[in-house]
């Protein structure tokens, strides 16, 4: 996964259009963003947390004719130097979809010329309103009353999240990707029938590839998956196969499913099968290629969770040091947790 530094972010310009469902036709921006402190350090944030999401996706442009991809292209290879109208055809395109689709929301849309480490992008943030709330006042009689109203067309805060955005790079030949995506959604069996994707196939028009940290991820949930439905009754082994999965994500750079599975039951032939095809299927391979930033960010602490209702979270250092942290493992396959020389505690 190419990382992006987040000190090497700068944004040149930015535009900003609302796409009212309710309305006929978008309300189009004539001018770009005043980009004081303020509007760039809300820019800013948004696009680093986009950026920075574990659900950012890799994503190439289909073959066929796309507006999105020409106009896009136009801009970042210094074809046309006007943000305004790229940023007015990119709106008129998603609103055209917003108002042929019931399940998708109004918002407003911020298209944004950005440079990275990378090289230069458009960012396309779309917005959806959330509830806010602001006080009224209003005179009655001579006095004054003070009320608290919903704004309905509220941002969200820099502190949220935004569900979908996309980062658009120059187009070149040995490229293994052309863009980068976040599409968040809850998948109803009612959204699916309205086309969930709309924001991937019918806007931006591409298909989503996977890198190295989807295969991390999809590796280590699965594995997961896998050892809760075999060993729900045998703590100690349980226990023992996520150490050992734990310590190859950190140690090796690729991870053979066949060896692993080799290692883990050699002598337990259908249990090494059962577990070798479920993980297999789970990343569609044999191979893990592993994303060690992704590792080195998610294994930083431990969260165990015990089934009676006990939650313990604790950092990888602690979880190995002998003299803090123990697992005792019992003869009826049960643990005990045993967390040592504490000195003082506080309740929070």
């Amino acid at each position: 996964m190419d990382y992006i530094n987040d000190i090497n972010i700068n944004i040149n310009e930015a535009m900003v259009h609302i796409l009212d469902k309710n309305a006929d036709e978008p309300i189009l921006n004539e001018f770009k963003l005043d980009l004081n402190e303020d509007i760039y350090k809300f820019i800013y944030k948004h696009i680093d947390k986009c950026l920075n999401d574990d659900e950012l996706k890799y994503a190439k442009f289909n073959l066929e004719a796309n507006t999105i991809k020409q106009i896009t292209q136009y801009y970042l290879n210094g074809i046309s130097s006007d943000l305004k109208e790229i940023s007015k055809q990119l709106a008129k395109g998603l609103f055209g979809i917003i108002k042929s689709n019931a399940m998708i929301p109004s918002c407003d849309l911020i298209i944004a010329s950005i440079v990275t480490d990378q090289g230069p992008m458009i960012a396309i943030l779309k917005m959806d309103y959330v509830k806010n709330f602001t006080h009224s006042v209003e005179v009655i009689d001579g006095e004054i009353g003070i009320g608290i109203v919903q704004q309905i067309a509220g941002l969200p805060g820099s502190g949220q999240k935004i569900q979908k955005a996309a980062f658009i790079k120059p187009i070149r030949e040995d490229d293994t990707y052309n863009l980068m995506i976040l599409d968040k959604q809850k998948k109803t069996k009612e959204e699916e029938e309205y086309g969930a994707d709309y924001f991937i196939n019918s806007f931006l028009g591409c298909t989503v590839i996977e890198n190295e940290r989807d295969i991390t991820k999809d590796f280590k949930a699965a594995t997961e998956r896998w050892v809760r439905k075999t060993y729900s009754d045998d703590a100690s082994r349980a226990e023992q196969i996520r150490r050992t999965i734990r310590g190859k994500l950190k140690e090796e750079e690729r991870i053979n499913i066949r060896e692993l599975s080799g290692e883990l039951f050699s002598e337990v032939p259908t249990v090494k099968e059962d577990f070798q095809e479920f993980i297999e299927k789970a990343i569609a391979g044999q191979e893990v290629f592993i994303d060690k930033t992704w590792v080195e960010n998610k294994l930083k602490r431990i969260k165990i969770k015990i089934d009676r209702g006990i939650d313990i979270s604790i950092d990888s250092e602690s979880y190995t040091d002998a003299n803090r942290f123990e697992i005792k493992k019992n003869s009826d396959g049960s643990i005990n947790l045993v967390i040592k020389n504490i000195m003082n505690y506080i309740e929070k």
